[in-house]
């Protein structure tokens, strides 16, 4: 074969595709057809691995059930650790809109997941899929933007999104019908990216600490049932060794060793908002939601025709404000039934920690730490300067209202900046922030986020000065904390 002009082996190619072979002599007929003349261009020539059977779009309606991880509490750390009982198989990969450098790294992310990972399923959104499908050599999933909030939920293990706090609200927004959300692990490719944990030039790194955590942990620290049965498994076998491999890891190119429980990733829970719109009635109208902008299609239709539920969840705020009309909205504000004001302003903000260095920061709103169980009440623009932002308890219950003062007025609400729909007089928004509960099955609630490993070195013993590293980190590198005024003095 080597020996062949560009004829003989163009012939034998033809001849070889034409015959019912198995898939391991087609990859040998494959090494030896390296290449093909390409008719009519001189001198062309095209990879035979490159071929149309390879770049198809796949219906993630066919892939497994998601793999649901574990979360973990250490002594040493109030953040949780990830432990996954089985490798991911299904991962979303979210490259940042309208961006084509981000597409490109993305394309150069999967093709590493490809070749270095095997087993895994690569899920895109359905209008990505279509743009770069054809730039690969093995086939990815989708589904129909109509499906995308329901299959997901279902299917995809861990979410990467590649972009800024928008792409990373855009991943949340896909599960906001969902009680639980995969894991999502960020790269800071957007304008700010207060929310992005990893330089996309860590990717590697970033990639394998997450895939590869918890496939193998000490013995001392084994607490969950699947893991204690190993343990057991072990001391009969009369294994004293003091990691337990597990074997699904092995197919991973330069595995080697895990990386042990001290290397698993860190996992920061954030709270969502659990929100629901009610006509004057008191009828639940949360399907009348609609998404704010065609440029996000995955986020799918009016509510209604996937399910009915009783609130969606917001990552970073709920919304009401004036919208194009030129009076101030009036909305009367209740705290646990309790009327609390009136307030006269160009809206009202109810946020997340994390919300809170988004457009509550905006607005006049105080920062606070994403650990802290806690929902934020802040003005926009009030008239009466006694109106101050205010944090209440996580599971206070918010009610906004409409005044009668309004003149029937419709007042837009927005969820996250996704989801809209408007509101008459009447008509309530209900908020009050999601519970975070461990159960049988593990953690419910929150958006579960991939932490990067602290570099403090030798820090509290209680573990919060290497919790707190990143956050303060981005409050000194993003938001310019301590930054001096005016040109900085030049030391002598």
């Amino acid at each position: 074969m080597p020996g062949l002009s560009f004829p003989a082996r163009d012939r034998h190619c033809r001849l070889s595709a034409s015959l019912a072979m198995n898939n391991s002599t087609m990859a040998a007929l494959g090494r030896s057809c390296l290449y093909l003349r390409r008719r009519g261009v001189a001198g062309g020539f095209r990879f035979l691995s490159v071929s149309a059977v390879h770049r198809k779009i796949l219906d993630a309606a066919t892939l497994p059930d998601r793999t649901v991880p574990h979360y973990q509490q250490t002594k040493t750390s109030s953040l949780l650790s990830l432990q996954w009982p089985q490798p991911p198989r299904n991962i979303l990969l979210m490259p940042k809109l309208s961006a084509p450098r981000v597409t490109i790294k993305a394309i150069e992310f999967a093709k590493h997941i490809y070749n270095n990972y095997p087993g895994l399923n690569l899920v895109f959104e359905s209008h990505i899929a279509n743009d770069i499908h054809e730039t690969l050599t093995f086939p990815v999933y989708t589904t129909d933007p109509i499906q995308a909030p329901t299959l997901f939920a279902k299917k995809i293990d861990l979410v990467t999104t590649m972009g800024g706090d928008g792409t990373i609200l855009r991943a949340a927004s896909l599960f906001s019908m969902h009680n639980s959300v995969p894991p999502i692990l960020s790269f800071s490719m957007g304008t700010l990216g207060f929310l992005g944990e990893w330089k996309f030039g860590e990717y590697k790194r970033a990639w394998r600490e997450c895939y590869m955590s918890g496939c193998s942990v000490t013995v001392e620290d084994l607490v969950d049932p699947h893991t204690r049965a190993a343990v057991a498994g072990a001391q009969l076998s009369g294994d004293n060794n003091d990691f337990l491999p597990l074997s699904a890891w092995d197919s991973v190119r330069g595995n080697g060793q895990c990386m042990g429980l001290s290397r698993t990733s860190k996992i920061l829970l954030r709270n969502r908002l659990r929100v629901g719109i009610y006509d004057s009635q008191g009828r639940n109208i949360n399907e009348q939601l609609l998404p704010t902008s065609t440029a996000e299609p995955d986020l799918g239709p009016p509510v209604s025709n996937l399910m009915k539920p009783p609130y969606l969840h917001a990552i970073n705020e709920v919304s009401i404000d004036r919208g194009s009309h030129p009076h101030l909205a009036i909305i009367d504000i209740y705290v646990n039934g309790h009327f609390l004001t009136e307030a006269v302003a160009d809206g009202i903000l109810i946020s997340t920690p994390t919300g809170s260095t988004a457009y509550s920061l905006s607005a006049g709103g105080s920062i606070v730490h994403p650990l802290v169980k806690s929902l934020l009440i802040t003005p926009i623009s009030p008239r009466s300067l006694s109106f101050r932002p205010l944090v209440l308890p996580l599971h206070t219950k918010v009610v906004l209202k409409l005044s009668k003062r309004n003149r029937g007025r419709e007042l837009p609400v927005s969820i996250d900046g996704k989801r809209r729909v408007g509101v008459t007089i009447g008509m309530e928004v209900r908020v009050e922030g999601e519970r975070l509960e461990k159960g049988v099955d593990g953690w419910r609630g929150g958006v579960p986020c991939v932490i990067r490993a602290s570099s403090t070195k030798g820090g509290d013993p209680g573990g919060i000065a290497e919790d707190d590293d990143s956050w303060v980190g981005g409050l000194n590198g993003l938001l310019k904390f301590n930054y001096p005024f005016g040109e900085p003095v030049e030391e002598l």
